[in-house]
């Protein structure tokens, strides 16, 4: 049979043993540990759990960590030759002198609660002291939007003691930069963690005098496929499509309006969404340059629309004035003649059968206009019927303007030269 040794109550035969072997009640801890003598060390060091969101509109960042502070008060130190340190929660941490650390710029932060208050405090026999408090903590990230969203943000958390001044109290990273440590699995949807790192300097204020201030510094890359897909591949697919308008006909007026119109309402409503989701800078962001450029050419392909039918109006105009002027050409009935503004048909050809080449080319140089004159010999309907098939295809009005010619490479041309230089500069 076994022997069960019972064990020994420590709690319920020494009433108040811990407050007792721990001179709580001896010392008054509204007091810094060595108070009048030099300024008390408490190094820090911090585990970041989470980096929980990042927002551009409030310029802000929320992050949990693990906050712990490391001193030694002599008051707390307690002889044992078993236990090489004891463990209290928060209870304690109301009776003791704690450092009394604020994040600075913070605008939100609580500390845990759930199941019970996430405090934990470990004295050692020789007086040290450990203090850590698992803590949410919303801080003020001042960033830099001129390169959005081809842009690295570098935000700061920071920490000072809010009554003890650095003559009272000096804060400092425990172990340098391995005083900060981070979980694994941090990641952010828009934003690549690149690195943490610790720094410390004094602050000043002209009431008060200077604190020591511990900084946690991480820097954030964006991730710019969401962009692209989002933004920047539809507002070029826009500046593309405004291109269609130079291919079709310059008298299809409700085609080629429409498809500006269209193309420029979409794009406002592209720039439209991408700034409900950023802040009100005053200044020039990057994808505002792609936008508006963007916005120009589509807008441009509309006025050079424009200018092509007021020049085609214009030019039909001065043309109806000639035919008024000279009512006969020649001889030649004005339903026989083909001006700049179609294509022969077989029939148009065999009007004008019988008419020497000598008689059109002396009304060209007097008209100052281009009338194709086919000189057709009385053959064969076959012979006439292979003689009319090799200028089918050939035009006698030219439907596309100058304009639309020099417009299908120039607005391509342009546009692609623009994304390189605009790419290599912001990439």
């Amino acid at each position: 049979s076994h022997i069960y040794k019972k064990n020994h109550d420590v709690t319920k035969t020494w009433k108040g043993k811990t407050e007792q072997l721990l001179r709580v009640d001896d010392h008054d801890f509204t007091m810094r540990p060595a108070f009048g003598g030099p300024a008390i060390p408490v190094g820090v060091d911090v585990q970041v759990e989470s980096l929980d969101s990042i927002s551009e509109v409030d310029m802000d960042f929320t992050m949990t960590l693990y906050l712990r502070h490391y001193w030694k008060d002599e008051r707390l130190s307690f002889p044992s030759t078993t236990n090489k340190s004891m463990t209290f929660d928060g209870r304690l941490v109301k009776k003791i002198w704690v450092p009394d650390v604020f994040f600075v710029h913070s605008k939100r932060s609580f500390i845990h609660d759930t199941t019970t208050d996430n405090i934990m405090l470990r004295v050692f026999p020789d007086g040290h002291v450990l203090y850590s408090m698992r803590i949410t903590v919303t801080a003020m990230c001042n960033m830099d939007f001129s390169r959005f969203p081809l842009d690295s943000q570098t935000c700061s958390l920071e920490l000072e003691s809010f009554t003890s001044h650095h003559v009272s109290l000096m804060l400092y990273w425990k172990n340098g930069n391995e005083s900060l440590k981070t979980d694994e699995k941090i990641s952010l949807s828009q934003f690549l963690i690149q690195k943490f790192h610790t720094t410390s300097r004094l602050a000043f204020y002209s009431s008060t005098g200077w604190y020591n201030r511990l900084y946690i510094n991480f820097t954030l890359h964006r991730h710019i496929f969401f962009f692209l897909l989002q933004t920047y591949f539809p507002a070029t697919l826009m500046v593309m499509l405004s291109w269609v308008s130079f291919w079709i006909d310059r008298r299809a007026v409700p085609a080629r309006v429409s498809l500006g119109i269209t193309t420029v309402l979409t794009m406002s409503t592209i720039i439209t969404g991408v700034n409900a989701s950023m802040p009100r800078v005053s200044y020039i962001k990057a994808v505002d340059i792609y936008l508006w450029v963007s916005f120009v050419f589509v807008f441009l392909s509309v006025l050079e629309y424009a200018a092509v039918n007021y020049l085609t109006t214009v030019q039909e105009w001065k043309e109806k004035k000639r035919r008024e002027r000279f009512p006969c050409m020649c001889g030649i009935p004005h339903s026989k003649t083909m001006v700049l503004d179609g294509n022969y048909s077989e029939s148009d050809a065999n009007s004008l059968a019988g008419y020497t080449r000598n008689q059109m080319v002396a009304e060209e140089e007097k008209q100052e206009k281009m009338v194709v004159h086919l000189a057709m010999i009385n053959e064969s309907n076959s012979s006439r019927k292979r003689g009319l098939k090799g200028h089918v295809g050939l035009r006698i009005i030219q439907n596309t303007h100058a304009i639309d010619k020099y417009s299908r490479l120039i607005f391509p041309g342009t546009y692609i030269f623009f994304n390189l230089i605009y790419w290599s500069v912001f990439s």
